[in-house]
């Protein structure tokens, strides 16, 4: 009997198209590294209460990451966006939290578990480097 192998066939656990354009979005956004400090300092730290409450201002993200403030406003912007974050006015103040802690908190569990792989591997020899040319 021939294997249908279309596209249709070969992947029938495919995830809708706003599904997929949603996580290319977290992960091109992610990629950066800026949004992806960003991000990180929202994380609550150990043994925060609520990650719902846990909240920093514009400014502070800024100067945390030593960021420009207008560099650090359009990050910020672009994480709204995306729905990643969440803001709160206060009079002139403007507080960040993260919108999806779990999601976030999964995102830097990866982020850790590739660090302490790639900091394994490093004692045993450096990475190699490609050259363009």
């Amino acid at each position: 009997m021939a294997r249908d192998t279309s596209s249709s066939q070969a992947h029938p656990q495919r995830r809708p198209l706003h599904v997929e354009r949603f996580i290319n979005q977290f992960l091109d956004a992610a990629c950066d590294e800026s949004r992806r400090a960003i991000l990180e300092l929202l994380v609550p730290p150990m043994g925060w209460d609520s990650p719902e409450g846990y909240e920093l201002r514009a400014g502070e993200i800024a100067q945390q990451l030593g960021l420009a403030r207008s560099t650090t406003s359009e990050h910020l912007h672009h994480l709204l966006n995306l729905h990643l974050v969440a803001a709160r006015k206060e009079g002139t103040v403007i507080y960040y939290r993260l919108r999806n802690h779990h999601l976030v908190q999964a995102f830097h569990e990866m982020l850790r578990a590739l660090e302490t792989h790639y900091h394994t591997l490093s004692s045993s020899f450096e990475p190699s480097r490609t050259t363009e040319g």
